[in-house]
């Protein structure tokens, strides 16, 4: 026994979770599951406030909040980022981003700190650079032997990204 006892049991979901995002300001929070579902939970209240499932979503491996905490960024396995505003938690279907190949890895999806990209990894190795306002594709770039599974923007140098792959590096861009 590791005497260290749960307070809560978050137990909605049907499926495993594979996400859990704060948000507005850490008084609540996202989870996201294979059961292809979110939900909105308040923090230290086990009972989810809001279930969002809808026959179209896929499972969501990776989330990701924009700095500014107005934006989630949810990696969808039919190979697309759906972003949803925090506040209420509305599915934003003008902001669809495309082009990239994900299904089936957890690729992780991140915001530029000024909140004017989306940055993604894919399964091919590459990079993908979307423009927010256009939502349309900026820059792609092979990152990679093999999936390409993490980038972030680095948050004092700007104009840098790291990503990481399945081949075992890191690597800093610029």
């Amino acid at each position: 026994s590791s005497g260290i006892n749960a307070e809560y049991g978050y137990d909605r979901h049907l499926g495993a979770v594979n996400t859990i995002t704060f948000i507005e300001r850490n008084h609540s929070f996202v989870s996201t599951s294979d059961d292809k579902s979110l939900r909105v939970w308040d923090w230290d209240i086990p009972v989810d406030r809001k279930h969002i499932a809808d026959p179209s979503m896929h499972a969501i491996p990776s989330c990701s909040l924009s700095g500014s905490g107005k934006w989630l960024a949810c990696q969808s396995m039919d190979n697309q980022i759906t972003i949803f505003a925090t506040q209420k938690l509305r599915h934003n279907r003008k902001k669809v981003f495309k082009g990239h190949m994900v299904a089936g890895y957890a690729c992780q999806t991140n915001f530029s700190p000024d909140n004017s990209y989306i940055i993604s990894g894919d399964a091919d190795g590459r990079c993908f650079i979307w423009d927010w306002k256009t939502t349309k594709v900026y820059k792609r770039f092979k990152a990679h032997d093999g999936v390409c599974i993490g980038c972030v923007w680095l948050p004092h140098e700007t104009s840098k990204i790291i990503t990481c792959g399945w081949d075992g590096k890191i690597k800093l861009w610029d």
